[in-house]
């Protein structure tokens, strides 16, 4: 009788949810298999043109005083964690949307290794795979835990001057350089501390302390080659705050969406540096 007043049929509003559940389902699988697909084609198209190899394997652990290694980790990281936001729009179980969005950082990255590894001028990388899954596992943990991300692993960058030395491999163009050149990289983790504290508590969510990693004179992979050419790679070490987009309050859809996308960089901000051959040092602003 009350459902015939009000004029809404409950199993009619149940039915659509349902279609609409179905469908954003059938969009988040279809868009993310259609651009996986787009992807790996581009790369066996466009970049692993040249000679063939048996599959092999390649330490290289040591290079780059290991800057690549924590973008693998940020990148599965992030990667899993837009799925497991995109599988709970799409309407499953919270339970399903974080073990099935979990590993898909670690499911998209981790191809790459294998046609590195028929590459004779590459190599499989174990330790790529390994940052791989530690970056999905890392997203998994909190997500399990806390139904939300407390600690935010995320990356920064500024141009410097090594890639003129080497254009072919630190990059030619500014786009290139930002995923080539080590130099410019820095990676930081941010936690959100006023998750930690009791309810009611004052501080800001969106301030969040951040602790950063970076590298200097890195112009060849290797300490040997770059010790050769009278450079001495150190690795450095950075306090500073970060800006949690994802507190800043807004109704807007839109802003909102924007600063999901932009929370995976840390902003520029003033931070104490560490450093083995320099000791300490403050920048004002740092990127």
């Amino acid at each position: 009788m009350l459902a015939g007043l009000s004029g809404k049929d409950p199993a009619s509003e149940l039915d659509a949810d349902m279609r609409q559940r179905k469908n954003r389902l059938r969009l988040v699988v279809g868009g993310s298999a259609l651009s996986y697909g787009v992807l790996y084609t581009g790369l066996t198209t466009s970049w692993y043109t040249g000679e063939r190899v048996p599959l092999h394997w390649f330490n290289d652990l040591p290079e780059w005083q290991q800057l690549d290694k924590c973008g693998h980790f940020w990148g599965a990281f992030q990667e899993s964690r837009g799925a497991v936001d995109m599988l709970r729009w799409a309407g499953l179980s919270e339970k399903k949307a974080i073990w099935y969005g979990s590993f898909v950082g670690f499911v998209v990255q981790s191809p790459i290794e294998i046609l590195d590894g028929f590459d004779p001028a590459y190599g499989a990388s174990a330790t790529d795979l390994a940052a791989n899954f530690l970056g999905s596992s890392a997203l998994l943990a909190q997500q399990l835990a806390w139904h939300d991300i407390r600690i935010m692993p995320k990356w920064s960058f500024h141009l410097t001057s090594y890639a003129k030395q080497r254009p072919n491999v630190l990059g030619k163009t500014v786009v290139e350089r930002w995923l080539k050149d080590y130099n410019g990289q820095t990676y930081w983790l941010c936690t959100d501390v006023g998750a930690f504290l009791r309810p009611g508590n004052r501080w800001p969510r969106w301030l969040q302390p951040a602790l950063g990693y970076g590298g200097q004179d890195m112009v060849y992979n290797d300490d040997g080659t770059n010790a050769a050419a009278g450079l001495r790679p150190y690795r450095q070490f950075y306090l500073s705050v970060d800006i949690d987009l994802r507190r800043i309050p807004t109704r807007s859809p839109l802003l909102k969406k924007v600063f999901y996308t932009l929370s995976i960089f840390h902003l520029p901000a003033p931070a104490l540096e560490y450093n083995p051959r320099n000791g300490f040092g403050f920048h004002g602003l740092y990127m």
